[in-house]
């Protein structure tokens, strides 16, 4: 078991104008691990999910990938986006590809792989989601939920070492949300690292090994899913919870 972490997060912080979204936030996440994000919307959960990813630049702070720091100049972000790889809440698959082009076109253009190749695992990883019998649809063709699991089997065909979801179900209707869990469950299972921001506190506390809570673009509280959901010390995190462990 690799122990080093693959990401440290090091007094990151984020302003947009005068607002700051992200103060001093710091964590690491090693190999295996299943971190969720959660907390209420407007937290800077994604936002934090987007800075790791170079999506959004930091206002300051280290983010480091093994040790080394992406925000050089010098640092190679295209291979790096192959290694951190993200599953967004709105799909962002490309509309005029089919599910296997979709899977297909990342390998391609930024790890250069041949078309059989690509397509060979490609094909595998969308039967690893149970979306193998669609490879020939386009996007329009298929569910919310469908388009989703596309979306994860496309960042798995780049074999990520860490995989960041952002609030992956928000965007489906409730009966597609389980599928999509579904998927992500079994890849927890498998050891996959993922750092997952989510609003679904049952899979918070029954897949996770650490759970980060967030409010304000702060770490309020982190630790195991026992202690967050069992035991919360922060009086921010008791009254976000409250809801759930009263439901």
């Amino acid at each position: 078991m690799k122990t080093e972490p693959i990401l440290e997060i090091r007094h990151l912080s984020k302003k947009f104008g005068k607002l700051t979204v992200l103060r001093d936030i710091d964590f690491s996440v090693s190999h295996g691990n299943v971190i969720s994000i959660i907390g209420a919307s407007g937290s800077g959960k994604s936002t934090l999910l987007r800075c790791i990813n170079l999506l959004e630049t930091p206002t300051s702070g280290e983010i480091l990938f093994h040790g080394e720091e992406i925000q050089k100049k010098t640092f190679p972000l295209t291979a790096y986006r192959g290694k951190v790889g993200m599953v967004f809440q709105s799909f962002n698959l490309f509309a005029n590809l089919t599910v296997l082009e979709n899977c297909m076109v990342g390998q391609q253009q930024v790890l250069r792989k041949g078309r059989k190749e690509a397509e060979e695992l490609a094909k595998m990883y969308l039967d690893k989601v149970g979306m193998y019998p669609y490879i020939n649809a386009k996007p329009r063709q298929i569910s919310g939920g469908q388009k989703q699991r596309v979306a994860i089997a496309r960042a798995l065909a780049m074999e990520p070492e860490v995989l960041l979801f952002d609030e992956p179900t928000s965007a489906l209707d409730p009966q597609m949300v389980g599928e999509v869990l579904a998927v992500m469950r079994s890849l927890a299972a498998e050891g996959l690292t993922m750092l997952v921001v989510t609003h679904e506190m049952a899979f918070a506390r029954d897949v996770s090994n650490h759970v980060v809570f967030m409010k304000d673009g702060v770490i309020c509280e982190e630790g195991d899913p026992e202690q967050i959901f069992g035991n919360p010390q922060d009086p921010k995190t008791i009254e976000f919870l409250s809801r759930f462990r009263n439901g």
